[in-house]
């Protein structure tokens, strides 16, 4: 009798641990699906520039690839990072991978990172890039950016423009003297000379996009 039992609980106890390894499987690729990873081709965008031009991708005709960083005027974060930021695209643009800084944050919820703010701040910082309003935040969800800075190397080729690498630009963002290691760097300088990435993701530190 005692088999019998087990035996009439087995199929609704099965039924249960299918439907939650379905359920499990599911939730965590819709985790995933949540912008993009290594290995996807970023869509193109065409967004406006503090200097009032409109700026895609495609404009940058004879590049090798691009640094795509989510930033923004009011994160301490972001603003602990706006000179290697400078520094990143005075080094790599003229080997082909510029900076495309985009600001991800609604104006509405922090009026310090208004298009007029953000002008501000890039003519008093003397930004060498391109620096986007993600209007109607539209780009960021796509890429998947969480934090402000959050990065993204895009490595180009003839079949569009492939993230290589996502996540922090290095170790310390407190201090730029202190940082040990060099992830953006080390990841442009290994894409450039054609060898493996590594590490391909870190984790961003920053504000959360508002």
């Amino acid at each position: 009798m005692k088999n019998l039992r087990i035996l009439r609980w087995a199929p609704p106890l099965l039924l249960f641990v299918a439907a939650f390894a379905v359920g499990f499987k599911a939730a965590t690729e819709h985790n995933l699906d949540k912008g993009y990873q290594v290995g996807d081709m970023a869509a193109d965008f065409s967004l406006k520039n503090v200097d009032g031009q409109m700026v895609s991708l495609s404009n940058f005709k004879n590049a090798k690839g691009f640094l795509v960083i989510f930033t923004c005027n009011t994160c301490p974060y972001a603003q602990a990072y706006e000179d290697r930021i400078i520094e990143l695209d005075a080094k790599y643009k003229p080997q082909g991978v510029p900076v495309v800084a985009i600001m991800p944050n609604n104006p509405s919820a922090k009026p310090g990172d208004s298009f007029a703010k953000m002008k501000e701040r890039a003519a008093e910082k003397g930004f060498t890039f391109p620096y986007l309003l993600d209007k109607g935040q539209q780009v960021y969800p796509e890429y998947g950016a969480t934090r402000t800075p959050h990065v993204f190397l895009l490595e180009k080729k003839s079949s569009g423009n492939e993230v290589v690498y996502i996540g922090a630009i290095d170790d310390n963002y407190r201090d730029a003297a202190q940082v040990e290691e060099r992830f953006v760097e080390n990841a442009v300088d290994a894409m450039l000379a054609g060898n493996e990435i590594n590490p391909k993701t870190t984790k961003a530190i920053g504000c959360g996009i508002k």
